[in-house]
């Protein structure tokens, strides 16, 4: 089954690529190759990236920022990102609108659920910047929010890893990758997915969730053409 609409999640670190910080425009690129594979197939796209390859607010808190500052600049950092990749895409041929949870009318138009939507629908790549335009909440719950607001069929959680394991297959050879799992069980099993509040959102909203490895070639478009690729969450 093709998916009509997803809304895509990516780490601002992955961004990174075999970089220590910042942006490796070799990796946008990729990444902007990808996309595009989908958007020609027909599936609606919109994007959220976080912003931890420039600033977490985590971090800075823990450093003695105030939590609030620190959260407002690492939404500032995510706008860094996607116009990284507003660029990457629009140099392959894609259009693209970067919508801002933060008013920055020189550089992005403001989030607004309906013209997000028509965007969409006249087939141009959606990117949401800044997160949810709040502190204390998560480029992941930003991700689950507007998937939901959009009517996105599914949340992609692109990563460095092709699914769920029981346990962190970077640092446990026995770890065992699940193929399907339902939210109750990723509770129960206290596995990290997303954000507890990013991953009771899709839940109380009965919007799937697949976790896959972005880094492989042609995997997005697999994934979003319905081939079991990752790891699906589901009610």
């Amino acid at each position: 089954m093709k998916y009509k609409r997803i809304l895509l999640k990516l780490s601002g670190e992955s961004l990174m690529g075999k970089k220590q910080y910042g942006i490796d425009t070799e990796m946008v690129h990729q990444y902007a190759v990808d996309i595009k594979e989908v958007v020609d197939s027909g599936v609606e796209v919109a994007i959220v990236i976080g912003g931890g390859n420039i600033h977490r607010g985590l971090d800075a808190e823990k450093g003695g920022m105030d939590r609030v500052q620190a959260d407002y600049m690492g939404m500032l950092a995510t706008v860094i990102n996607s116009m990284a990749l507003q660029d990457a895409l629009e140099k392959v041929g894609i259009k693209t609108r970067l919508l801002s949870a933060i008013k920055m009318e020189q550089i992005c138009e403001p989030f607004i659920r309906r013209r997000a939507i028509r965007h969409l629908e006249k087939g141009r790549v959606v990117i949401f910047g800044a997160g949810t335009g709040n502190p204390y909440f998560t480029t992941d719950t930003a991700a689950s929010l507007r998937a939901i607001e959009i009517e996105a069929d599914v949340v992609l959680k692109g990563t460095r890893v092709d699914g769920i394991y029981t346990a962190d297959p970077e640092k446990d050879k026995n770890a065992v990758r699940f193929e399907k799992i339902t939210f109750t069980e990723v509770y129960d099993k206290g596995l990290n997915v997303m954000d507890m509040t990013a991953f009771t959102l899709c839940q109380e909203n009965n919007l799937p969730i697949i976790v896959f490895d972005m880094n492989t070639k042609s995997n997005f478009l697999k994934v979003a053409l319905g081939e079991d690729i990752g790891t699906l969450v589901h009610a």
